[in-house]
Parts: structure tokens; sequence; C-alpha cells
């Protein structure tokens, strides 16, 4: 039986939802079993791959380079997870929504820099307008909430998705 291809990708977020994914444990060898990890800010794949069964996506669209990425990884993936408030509601990163690129960006590289007081224009990606979840940019097939979720409910969600079925998580994730 040939494995699962998983892939799982970082945008505007804190990483927090990939430590939870780690947090299965033992369980991830369990996992291990059944996929082939093919691109992940855990393993060294530099160019994400073609014909990936799963994407799990932590994190919210901020900047024009999370918008490429998101569109690269949706043509090439067939199921697409969003995982965490970031990636589902564009928590934490859309508190920024309530002021303009220049306010924010002011105030990173100007107000609170004690040395260097610049904006960068060739280093950092541009800022979107707004921060907005996946769905907003792309067609998401599974939504997993939680800051983060809880390594048993990723763990019941990848699990389902793994023996072909899709997870029931009305019972068990939660928002925050």
């Amino acid at each position: 039986m040939s494995k699962i291809r998983v892939a799982t990708v970082w945008l505007d977020g804190c990483s927090g939802c990939h430590m939870s994914f780690l947090d299965m444990d033992e369980r991830l060898l369990v996992v291990a079993e059944k996929i082939d990890l093919v691109y992940s800010p855990l393993v060294d794949t530099k160019e994400f791959p073609e014909n990936v069964d799963l994407t799990i996506v932590e994190g919210a669209i901020s900047n024009e380079d999370d918008l490429h990425k998101i569109k690269l990884v949706r043509s090439r993936t067939k199921l697409l997870m969003a995982l965490g408030d970031c990636a589902v509601t564009s928590n934490v990163p859309g508190m920024r929504n309530y002021f303009s690129r220049d306010e924010i960006l002011r105030r990173a590289y100007i107000e609170n820099a004690s040395m260097n007081q610049s904006i960068p224009t060739e280093v950092i990606p541009k800022l979107l307008p707004k921060s907005r979840p996946v769905h907003e940019y792309v067609k998401v097939d599974i939504f997993v909430p939680g800051c983060p979720p809880h390594a048993d409910i990723i763990f019941n969600a990848v699990a389902a998705l793994l023996e072909g079925r899709m997870p029931d998580l009305g019972s068990t994730a939660r928002f925050g």
C-alpha cells in the first residue's frame, strides 16, 4: 500500500499548531507509518511538490508571499486542512486589520527601532491590506479550530483522513 503524501505549511502564525502536532508524541509513529512527509518547516524540502494528498496549513494570509504560497499549495493539493484559529479566522494576525499598512510598518520599523530606523522595501514581503483566513483565498476542505488545537484533536482529524473518512470535530474542537 502506498503512503499518503502529506505536507505542512506555516504562514503568518506563531508555529504553535506545528508544536501541537509534534505533541502527538508516540502517536507520531502511527502517523509516520502511513505518510510520506513531502514538505514542511520540519524538513528541509525547499520547493512545494506536486500531487500532495493532504496539506495542513497553519497561519493566516498576511502578505504577498503567503498569498502566492497558498495558491500554489491549493493547486497541488487534494485535501487542504486549515489548522488552528489563525488559519481558520486570522485570529492574532488579524489584530492588525484595524490599522493601515503604513501605520504597522512605521510602528515596527521606526517607532520601535533603536537602530537603522527605516522601513525595508526589499527584504520583507509586501503586506496585504488585511490579514485573512485561508478560506478567503482558496478552498479549504477541513477546518480544525483551536489556539493551538490540542494534539488529540489533530491526531483524530489526521487519523480519520488517513483512514479515508472526513473527521467529525463537532463535539471536540473549539476556538481558543
